[in-house]
């Protein structure tokens, strides 16, 4: 067996519009047992900024420490790349962001590495609205120290250290009172719902979480499990199907009359939502934390875009920072002279 990935591609392989194949869009061999759901969601990352057609150096990917911070290595190999301390990733990429605001970010965690750790900088990454894709692979367990449970764990759920005694922490629904203003949870193995989800994340403009159920194939795979593939696949609900369509592209897809909404984000790109749940409208917030507390109530994993605020401000709105990234700002823009200092100085008499 080997870990060295092959050089040659066909030379007729689909290109995107900036002429990039996917190749250019993929990692190293994953390292991850075969079957974890978290090399799906890589392959979907790879997928979706392949087709959004993202030049590989204006992405920037975190992480902090766990199976699912591993994964970066394993997309985007050709991206900036930052793997931190377990819990401190949203840390990183605030102020990353805030030096450089030009750069896409996207923050790969776990669901300990977010809900127990790092659940203190998790918090305040959503209360400021940092514009980052926020991807949590949530599998309940913690699989480099042998599977126990994450605090993501339903209660009841039987994993191979026995039964889950404790209430688990609902990330999306934590992110919603905390305010956030893009909340979805998908199935690593729905491609089909997660790759435009991912889309949709890139291109809004605040804090986007993305909460994927990601079965661990060693650990926490077994009957009992409400993570396992057969758990999920059986007990999952869709609250819409979503479309996402570029800016310049034409709207060729019709639904029902009423069973449709569409969302235009603020980069000119589009949300085509067909509504499965009865009455769903993701931009009602009360609406969005009711569902999910009933879904619970029920036993269903309720995927899709569960809520979204198209208009809204970010962390760079918030705070009326200058538009240039910090490493672009010259000596007359920090130092702007005399005249400005006694302008200020005459404000504050």
């Amino acid at each position: 067996m080997t870990y060295v990935k092959p050089s040659f591609r066909h030379p007729e392989l689909p290109k995107n519009d900036l002429g990039f194949t996917k190749k250019d869009y993929e990692g190293a061999i994953s390292t991850l047992c075969g079957g974890c759901g978290h090399d799906s969601i890589s392959g979907a990352i790879t997928q979706a900024c392949f087709e959004m057609a993202i030049a590989p150096h204006r992405l920037a990917k975190l992480s902090g420490i766990g199976c699912s911070s591993k994964t970066p290595t394993y997309f985007l190999g050709n991206s900036h790349g930052f793997n931190s301390v377990h819990g401190r990733m949203p840390s990183v990429a605030t102020g990353a962001n805030l030096a450089n605001r030009d750069l896409i970010y996207m923050g790969v965690s776990g669901d300990g590495d977010t809900a127990s750790i790092g659940m203190g900088q998790f918090v305040h990454a959503v209360r400021r609205n940092l514009n980052v894709v926020y991807i949590v692979m949530n599998n309940g367990c913690y699989g480099l120290t042998k599977g126990q449970d994450s605090a993501t764990a339903d209660v009841g759920s039987v994993s191979k250290n026995g039964i889950n005694s404790f209430n688990a922490i609902d990330l999306p629904a934590l992110a919603l009172e905390l305010g956030a203003t893009f909340v979805a949870r998908s199935f690593s193995g729905d491609r089909t719902q997660l790759i435009p989800l991912i889309k949709a994340a890139v291109s809004h403009h605040g804090f986007a979480l993305i909460d994927v159920i990601s079965p661990c194939v060693t650990f926490n795979n077994n009957t009992g499990s409400t993570k396992s593939y057969d758990y999920v696949r059986e007990h999952i609900t869709t609250a819409d199907v979503v479309d996402y369509v570029p800016p310049g592209e034409e709207i060729t897809m019709e639904y029902a009359e009423g069973s449709s909404a569409e969302l235009t984000l603020h980069d000119g790109s589009m949300l085509q939502l067909h509504k499965l749940a009865p009455n769903w409208d993701p931009r009602d917030k009360l609406a969005a934390m009711q569902r999910i507390y009933l879904s619970r109530v029920n036993k269903e994993i309720l995927t899709g875009l569960l809520y979204i605020d198209p208009d809204t401000q970010d962390l760079h709105d918030i705070l009326n920072t200058v538009d240039k990234p910090l490493n672009e700002l010259r000596e007359e823009d920090l130092c702007p002279g005399s005249g400005a200092l006694e302008e200020i100085n005459r404000s504050l008499r």
